[in-house]
């Protein structure tokens, strides 16, 4: 290397080092713990003991892993589709040429930018089975509504259709992508006698699927790491029934209420792992299906 080469590297370097310490110390040495104390019995309390696989082996012997794993598999399915399909229709309908399209823009945004604490408490008042907004107006069309969050059969949907309110940010992406859609697709269709929907499936999906495997792939991340909704809306145990105990709800409780450090970080690599086996299978399945060509 020439002097000019190696001073460059070394400011280089310089400048990455916040960087690369930040990473280490937030990310890379939380991950390489996580591993190391999930084969140990660790108590916080009490120094790490070697105990091999036993945490590992005891996931597929806990029920309230599968129970937990079951909600959130459901919670994850239905918030992804219902959350696509809302922010979908709604970049839709802001993609034409109306009077006031900023303001209903950002009306529709502005429920995303909520605090999610400040979201789990309003939609509490809103789901309440006797003053509830929600029942309140069940009750105008002569619909008898449920109690929401006390009722394991409707639980899971108020908490799904919690996270479908705030899909602000997946309309904004898919707006994005609907600018990005050749014109002359849509001309040349129009041309060839194509129906609203015939140019929507033909046309504007298939151009946009990039955007919406980016859309489904984060919902699903985000599906999977749900806990605060649960945590404020209803209580750890995940009531009623346990029909809200989330994965992650599971791992704070076994982490911080009954001190199994070392059990929690088990289930922390299993979440991972899991997240990380349907992102690379919807990657592998969906390739056939994606359009990169503009």
């Amino acid at each position: 290397m020439t002097p000019l080469e190696k001073r460059n590297l070394k400011l280089g370097l310089l400048f990455c080092t916040p960087w690369l310490i930040g990473i280490g110390t937030f990310l890379l040495y939380p991950i390489v713990s996580a591993v190391i104390y999930s084969l140990c019995d660790y108590s916080v309390l009490l120094p790490p003991v070697y105990i091999g696989t036993e945490n590992y082996r005891e996931l597929f012997t806990d029920p309230l892993v599968y129970k937990s794993l079951w909600n959130t598999v459901v919670y994850a399915t239905g918030s992804v589709f219902l959350s696509s399909l809302v922010s979908l229709t709604l970049a839709l309908l802001l993609n034409t040429k109306v009077r006031g399209l900023g303001f209903y823009r950002t009306v529709f945004f502005l429920p995303s930018l909520m605090p999610v604490v400040a979201g789990s408490v309003l939609f509490m008042w809103l789901f309440n089975g006797h003053s509830g907004l929600i029942n309140a107006f069940l009750a105008i069309l002569g619909v008898n509504g449920p109690a929401w969050l006390a009722d394991p059969r409707f639980a899971k949907l108020a908490m799904i259709l919690m996270a479908t309110w705030g899909s602000g940010h997946a309309m904004v992406i898919v707006l994005a992508g609907l600018q990005d859609v050749p014109t002359a697709l849509h001309e040349a269709a129009i041309i060839d006698g194509a129906t609203f929907w015939d140019r929507l499936w033909h046309v504007t999906l298939p151009m946009l699927s990039p955007v919406l495997y980016f859309n489904v792939i984060m919902g699903i991340i985000g599906g999977f790491q749900v806990f605060t909704q649960a945590f404020i809306m209803t209580d750890a145990t995940g009531s009623p029934e346990r029909s809200t105990l989330f994965f992650v709800l599971h791992l704070f409780n076994v982490a911080f209420q009954d001190l199994r450090m070392g059990y929690a970080c088990a289930l922390a690599c299993m979440l991972f792992l899991i997240i990380l086996s349907l992102t690379w299978v919807l990657t592998k399945v969906s390739a056939r299906f994606i359009v990169y060509d503009r």
